[in-house]
């Protein structure tokens, strides 16, 4: 294991991500602030409590999610996308570097940052609602399983575009939307039935879930489903990646 490159890759991801406070960590923490302050606070206070809990209190999971899946695919896709288009990509490949310390160097520093973001915006909420995390190793599990598994989906998201466009495309167009429809700001179990068994296919909605439990016990999927179905994702998303490097999809042209 090279560990030296490794570091290489990590230190220099972790540099560009501090030069750029503003946007990686200012915008996300000032905008989820909004949703806490207009939804936790002035409508949480006039809503019911779902499951026992404020309904200020139940949307924190959900938020901390929203931020955390885009994050990790932005800053994942980003980085490798940028050796991609400067030309140094060429460098790494011929380098005495493998794929796994590679992806590693990449994925491990888009999961960092993410994490990081997830925890800061966990303290900021506190501000505005008062919360509990009733199983905070569970919530830190579900948080550097997400932050990793979705680093490694906006790494193979970076190889597939050929243009900036491309790189804000599934973020806006798919995991935004997602999000919001997995549960975010309710409860699945609010819907009618038949909306309840379609929305089972949305594969946010495990994520939030197991998320949601994590700080007050209660879910719409059992804990074990969604930490299963994290999981399969992660296994795809890294089968994904092995194939990218073997075949040299769009990294070698």
């Amino acid at each position: 294991m090279n560990l030296y490159a490794i570091k290489s890759i990590y230190r220099f991801e972790m540099a560009r991500w501090f030069r750029t406070l503003a946007q990686s960590i200012l915008a996300p923490v000032i905008s989820t602030s909004l949703y806490f302050v207009v939804f936790g606070s002035a409508i949480g206070s006039r809503m019911q409590a779902i499951d026992g809990v404020s309904y200020g209190a139940f949307i924190i999971p959900g938020l901390v999610m929203l931020s955390l899946l885009s994050e990790s695919i932005s800053n994942a896709a980003f980085g490798i996308y940028m050796p991609k288009w400067a030309g140094t990509i060429y460098e790494l490949l011929s380098a005495p570097v493998s794929w796994v310390e590679t992806v590693i160097g990449y994925v491990g520093a888009a999961a960092t940052k993410s994490v990081l973001l997830g925890l800061l915006i966990l303290a900021t909420a506190r501000i505005f609602v008062p919360f509990e995390i009733a199983h905070p190793f569970v919530m830190l599990l579900f948080l550097v399983l997400t932050a990793v598994t979705f680093s490694l989906f906006g790494f193979v998201i970076g190889v597939w575009s050929d243009n900036f466009q491309k790189l804000q495309i599934v973020p806006a167009l798919i995991i935004t939307p997602l999000t919001f429809l997995g549960g975010s700001f309710y409860s699945i179990n609010m819907l009618p039935e038949v909306w309840q068994k379609i929305t089972l296919f949305n594969p946010v909605v495990y994520l939030i879930s197991g998320f949601r439990w994590s700080f007050y016990g209660v879910s719409d999927v059992g804990v074990g489903i969604s930490l299963g179905m994290t999981c399969v994702f992660l296994v795809i998303c890294l089968t994904a990646v092995w194939w990218i490097f073997k075949t040299g999809y769009r990294l070698k042209t």
